[in-house]
């Protein structure tokens, strides 16, 4: 479990019961380019995160539901 302001209790393995989280959904049009700056300051600072975020980036890429900007 754990505590995003938006939407509440959320349910993720690995994270503990009050730790807050921020989330980004596929809808969002500002998702991707938060995620490409992300990229770029992990691959700068040689974080092992960089080893599965594209595969995220191409996940939010493909999704072809309704876009808009967030609430």
């Amino acid at each position: 479990m754990a505590i995003s302001a938006k939407y509440g209790k959320v349910d993720v393995p690995g994270i503990d019961p009050d730790e807050p989280i921020f989330i980004l959904r596929a809808q969002d049009r500002l998702a991707k380019p938060a995620m490409l700056m992300y990229e770029a300051l992990a691959e700068s600072h040689g974080a092992d995160v960089i080893q599965g975020l594209q595969t995220e980036i191409d996940r939010f890429r493909s999704w072809t539901g309704k876009m808009k900007l967030p609430d």
